[in-house]
């Protein structure tokens, strides 16, 4: 969540935007790239992570060469909207390593979950593990077919408002 103290400049913008692009940039060429020294670049990377602008810097694993061939979403509906049973079954997908999002949602179900398997057998293993899970009322899953765009991150503004 953003700190509301913190005020963004265009450097920030920059220095974020090139983050978000190439996680593995050195801070020689980030701050190059910003037009500023090393030493105050890597100050406002800190100040950035710190203000909870950068919450982490990842590797973009390649799934099928892992061994997990299928990428499906599942729309999980429960019996009931209690926070006890919702943060129950956030505390239950987050301890799948098969799931890799889980979103709360609004219309249509309680939850949206990303997972991955590494083939259909698994899918359905993971499908009726989840349609058996604890307050679980239903499931519907979408294997995903082919992904056109998959872009991690948010839209960085070119300028301050």
């Amino acid at each position: 969540m953003q700190n509301p103290r913190v005020k963004l400049d265009k450097i920030d913008l920059h220095i974020l935007h090139d983050l978000q692009a190439d996680g593995r940039m050195t801070n020689v060429e980030l701050a190059r790239r910003a037009g500023i020294s090393a030493p105050p670049c890597l100050r406002r990377v800190r100040a950035l992570q710190e203000a909870g602008f950068i919450r982490g810097i990842h590797a973009d694993l390649a799934p099928e060469a892992l061994g997990y061939e299928v990428v499906f979403l599942a729309v999980v509906g429960l019996d009931s909207q209690s926070e006890t049973i919702l943060t129950g079954f956030e505390t239950m997908a987050a301890s799948w390593p098969e799931v890799r999002e889980c979103h709360m949602v609004r219309g249509g179900g309680d939850f949206l979950l990303k997972l991955v398997a590494r083939n259909t057998a698994h899918e359905n293993e993971l499908t009726t593990k989840l349609t058996g899970a604890a307050h679980v009322t239903n499931v519907q899953t979408f294997q995903v077919i082919r992904s056109s765009k998959n872009e991690p991150g948010v839209p960085v503004p070119d300028h301050v408002e």
